[in-house]
């Protein structure tokens, strides 16, 4: 499996998003999030596509099964890497989802659907006191991690602080894509449970996403082969 970093493409228009990819070669891992999605429709998956990139659509559907079923159904005509619901829709939810892929898959290969499990601007604290969840955050997120894998997912979304916990609970083949991944140099702005390349995977994630460290960077090719040789372990 392609393991190479997603860069997140929060922009809000095509020719903002097409002048940042020129920078770079074809046949990239990117994410695609609400920002770019909803302002622009399904014809920005369509241009990617014709560029080679590999997409994770990060739409983190959370609605009643049959309307999750229906749009999962929907888009599972495109050729995407990764795909996300909200685990908290529940375990039918999740399932409906699924079966929706795989209902409308129009290729050798289904996406891959992953869970959202808490957002890495979630802290603790704000768990526990507006989401009412009495337990801690790494109880939480492999809650929703084990009830996605019983749901038939492919992995979850979390921080790198949770990874290995799931690798140990779920299996090494139970994807965990993280986000939150941040250069050392970096702010870490609206996250909280942020990590390095480095220390993400060290921490056990299967996949990382970097947003601002690359694409706010007055150098985006160089900072995205810094993140890329960290990953790696070149650096």
């Amino acid at each position: 499996m392609n393991q190479k970093p997603f860069i997140a493409l929060d922009f809000p228009t095509w020719e903002q998003t097409s002048s940042f990819l020129e920078l770079f070669p074809k046949g990239l891992n990117v994410k695609v999030g609400m920002e770019l999605y909803l302002q622009n429709g399904p014809s920005i998956i369509e241009k990617l596509l014709q560029k080679d990139h590999r997409i994770f659509l990060d739409l983190k559907l959370h609605d009643i099964p049959n309307t999750v079923y229906s749009a999962m159904r929907g888009l599972a005509q495109y050729d995407l890497e990764f795909i996300n619901v909200h685990a908290a829709g529940g375990k039918v939810m999740m399932e409906k989802a699924l079966e929706g892929l795989q209902v409308g898959t129009a290729y050798n290969k289904r996406t891959k659907l992953i869970a959202v499990t808490q957002l890495t601007s979630t802290t603790e604290t704000q768990m526990q006191t507006e989401q009412l969840i009495s337990k801690t955050i790494n109880e939480s997120v492999l809650h929703y991690a084990t009830l996605s894998k019983q749901a038939g997912l492919d992995g979850v979304v979390c921080s790198p602080h949770e990874a290995s916990i799931i690798r140990e609970n779920c299996g090494e083949e139970f994807l965990r894509v993280t986000p939150g991944i941040r250069l050392g140099e970096d702010e870490k702005g609206d996250q909280n449970r942020v990590a390095t390349p480095k220390m993400a995977k060290a921490l056990g994630s299967s996949h990382i996403v970097v947003g601002r460290s690359i694409t706010k960077s007055t150098d985006p090719v160089r900072a995205y082969s810094q993140v890329l040789n960290e990953w790696e372990g070149m650096e």
